[in-house]
């Protein structure tokens, strides 16, 4: 999938009185604009910086070209005091998620060299210079009134990384909408007959996610399956044996009708531009169909792992969670809690089918199973823990009538026994406690899986969920 790169506004605020006022005042309120705009440009992310807006009629203007160069969100520096009507009209026609950046340009006034100018009107240009946070409650103020959706990073223009660690979890947010708006999710085949927590409104994934749902026919993969080339699949035989740790014991058949797959997985993805992919089909009474969801795991591994992340058992929601974590840079792996361990006070999480093998800890196994369970057929499948260490973990709920919420918890990887039953496994220790964390998770009321990524990352799942307009449930 191509990929657009993420558009951000800028643009700062004064009041066209000052000008005449106080010699060089605008010139030095420019600058700090264009710091925050080198600031903020890096590979991916085009700026597109307005300057200096002083008056309302250029406000109005700048609303207009906000909106033509659809931008994503908007920073806002607060240079000086200006009139609240001067910043309206910028961010209500663009009507995107605004990021009010209140940064001073020192950590104080230097109050002896400032008392010493002797000037009064220079005192004043000098006080103006360093007033950023006089109007910001002016502006919240009318935000809030107008419905505009706003958030705020406090703190100084340099020296201040915990200022700028904020300013770039708004950017990674932003990436992540931007992402998942652009992305064309894959659905094939059915719901796991009986799973009522797992269906999904659909039209609701799209209306708040933007994202394209690409509904698949699995007579197209299995088609593709069969015009795999032998070429193609001793290449990708020889791949899975560099990824994966491949047990002696799996049959040289069921390795071949894996690669097949994936062969043809690959292609599949192209053709339809997929960026994720939900999936369950049991294939009865079409043997060809069987045998392509039965060898299906290894080639959703390997697309996991390149970043289309594969949930099984058609869990849509389930499928966005993943796709979240892994515009994150953390991974994402479908999941599901199946048992405790009151004696080490964890939790047992895993599940059957793809894993995401860039999360692993250690070489992922290729297992044989003579049954998948609950399932159709029989062939490999991946033994994986993800890597010993912090995770998040993240699920899509649907939270009250039309309502989609993210509910998120931080933990620990961490070692010790788990079942080699070949299926991902894992043990993860919570800080509230193992029994604490399923009572409070279970109370959100999700569906049974979830994703799981690596590295603590509930704040930025916060900011995602504040620019999407989502509820945000952290349990822990």
């Amino acid at each position: 999938m191509a990929t657009s790169p993420l558009r951000v506004g800028l643009f700062g605020i004064g009041l066209d009185a000052y000008w005449p006022q106080f010699v060089g005042l605008k010139e030095r309120l420019e600058g700090y604009v264009a710091r925050v705009a080198g600031r903020l440009a890096r590979p991916g992310v085009e700026v597109v910086n307005l300057g200096l807006i002083d008056q309302p009629e250029r406000a109005y203007a700048a609303g207009h070209e906000f909106r033509r160069a659809d931008v994503d969100l908007i920073f806002l520096h607060v240079t000086t005091y200006a009139l609240s009507s001067t910043v309206l009209p910028v961010v209500r026609r663009a009507k995107v998620p605004v990021i009010i950046l209140n940064l001073q340009p020192a950590p104080a006034i230097d109050y002896a060299a400032f008392n010493r100018l002797g000037d009064r009107t220079r005192m004043t240009g000098e006080w103006l210079a360093h007033c950023g946070a006089c109007p910001v409650p002016e502006i919240a103020n009318v935000f809030q009134r107008a419905g505009v959706r706003f958030h705020q990073v406090t703190g100084q223009l340099d020296d201040d990384p915990p200022c700028w660690r904020e300013i770039e979890g708004w950017l990674e947010a932003a990436r992540v909408v931007a992402g998942l708006e652009g992305n064309r999710l894959g659905l094939m085949g059915h719901y796991y007959g009986g799973m009522l927590d797992i269906a999904s409104d659909t039209t609701l994934q799209c209306a708040t996610f933007g994202t394209h749902l690409e509904i698949l026919e699995v007579d197209e993969l299995t088609a593709l399956r069969r015009a795999a080339g032998a070429d193609a699949v001793a290449a990708r035989l020889a791949e899975f044996h560099d990824v994966f740790d491949v047990q002696a014991d799996c049959p040289a058949d069921a390795l071949a009708e894996a690669a097949r797959t994936s062969v043809a997985l690959d292609q599949l993805v192209a053709q339809r531009r997929l960026g994720s992919l939900a999936y369950y089909y049991s294939g009865t009474g079409v043997p060809e169909n069987e045998a392509t969801l039965a060898s299906i795991i290894l080639g959703t591994s390997l697309l996991t792992g390149r970043g289309i992340p594969v949930a099984g058992e058609y869990e849509v929601k389930n499928a966005q969670a993943m796709k979240i974590l892994d515009l994150l840079g953390v991974g994402g792996s479908f999941t599901e809690y199946y048992a405790m361990d009151y004696r080490d006070d964890v939790v047992l999480m895993g599940h059957d089918g793809p894993g995401h093998i860039r999360m692993a800890e250690g070489k992922p196994k290729v297992r044989p199973l003579q049954v998948y369970h609950g399932k159709v057929g029989r062939g490999v499948s991946i033994e994986m823990s993800v890597r010993h260490g912090p995770v998040t973990l993240l699920s899509v709920i649907e939270h009250g009538p039309g309502q989609l919420a993210l509910l998120c918890a931080e933990a620990e990887s961490v070692p010790g026994p788990i079942l080699e039953i070949g299926n991902t496994n894992s043990r993860y220790r919570f800080a509230c406690g193992a029994r604490e964390f399923v009572t409070r998770w279970n109370a959100a009321g999700p569906a049974h899986h979830c994703a799981v990524g690596v590295g603590h990352v509930a704040d930025r799942l916060e900011k995602i969920g504040s620019l999407l307009g989502l509820k945000v449930l952290r349990v822990g």
